[in-house]
């Protein structure tokens, strides 16, 4: 089985979501990067790297007892590339690929990181691995391949890593979801209250 590991960002200052950090709103009891860290958790992983930046003491509190590691990215106001190549440079050498995971998806479910590890594991660990919307759009959390960290550790700025998957579309594998809401993710108040009402559905 491979050892794959998942890289949660937790950095941001979420200027659009208003007053404090969107990060630490809660979602039923938990807070929202709580709900995101125990479904990655739940997956199986191997080794869970959270990187912080804004709030970073917050973070870690809304945290504790959850296995994770901490990376700090002192340059977190340059954008996620940097977020990204922070957290893909605090992984053990030991592990065969990694998640990239946004901290703010707070209806992700471990079902969804497993069916991606198993379709990881199928292509031999070589290929990058998304899920998509049934008309074909690439969404969060892609799995990526150890021989392509490099790239991800060389991220910078507002950048993330979408262009890479467009650069290495050859190199992709895309698993399609038929339930959409997990893509979910929460920027204002008002996906906040979308997701509550989702979360209490469920």
């Amino acid at each position: 089985m491979a050892e794959v590991a998942a890289v949660l960002l937790a950095a941001g200052a979420s200027t659009r979501f208003g007053p404090g950090n969107k990060l630490v709103a809660h979602i039923g009891a938990p807070p929202l990067v709580r709900c995101v860290a125990e479904t990655i958790a739940a997956s199986g992983v191997a080794e869970i790297v959270v990187v912080t930046g804004a709030d970073a003491e917050v973070i870690e509190r809304a945290l504790e007892g959850i296995p994770v590691r901490f990376a700090h990215n002192a340059r977190w106001k340059s954008g996620m590339g940097s977020s990204i190549a922070a957290g893909v440079s605090a992984l053990g050498e030991h592990v065969d690929g990694t998640f990239i995971v946004p901290g703010d998806m707070p209806l992700l479910r471990p079902q969804l990181l497993q069916s991606l590890r198993t379709a990881f594991e199928r292509e031999g660990v070589l290929r990058i691995v998304y899920p998509a919307t049934r008309e074909g759009a690439q969404r969060n959390p892609v799995l990526w391949p150890r021989r392509h960290f490099s790239l991800l550790t060389a991220l910078e700025g507002q950048a993330g890593a979408k262009y890479l998957l467009k650069r290495l579309s050859d190199s992709c594998t895309v698993v399609t979801v038929a339930d959409e809401s997990v893509f979910a993710d929460v920027d204002t108040l008002g996906d906040l209250a979308v997701a509550r009402a989702r979360a209490e559905n469920r």
